[in-house]
């Protein structure tokens, strides 16, 4: 996505959901470092790709998750990326 096509994206809203109950909500505004230091930092030791997306942590508040569940995480204006869990023994 090019980077004009987010106006500023130092405040867009992140929410994670878990079998889509929303249980993480809060903005790239709540990162601790900015988005040009992570795109900067990561590019000096692995090539980013169109369409990459960069996890840094979770906003407040933790979720447990077990196998079968599916998490959904939205960046507004850019997407969303869904994961099912599962156990390490179906992962093999």
């Amino acid at each position: 996505m090019p980077k004009e096509a987010i106006p500023d994206p130092h405040n867009l809203a992140l929410r994670t959901f878990v079998n889509d109950e929303l249980r993480q909500e809060g903005t790239t505004a709540d990162l601790i470092f900015s988005i040009p230091f992570l795109i900067a930092y990561l590019s000096d030791f692995m090539t980013l790709q169109p369409g990459d997306m960069i996890a840094t942590g979770t906003p407040k508040g933790l979720s447990d998750v077990v196998p079968g569940d599916e998490v959904v995480v939205e960046v507004e204006g850019v997407g969303r990326l869904v994961n099912r869990i599962v156990s390490e023994e179906t992962a093999k």
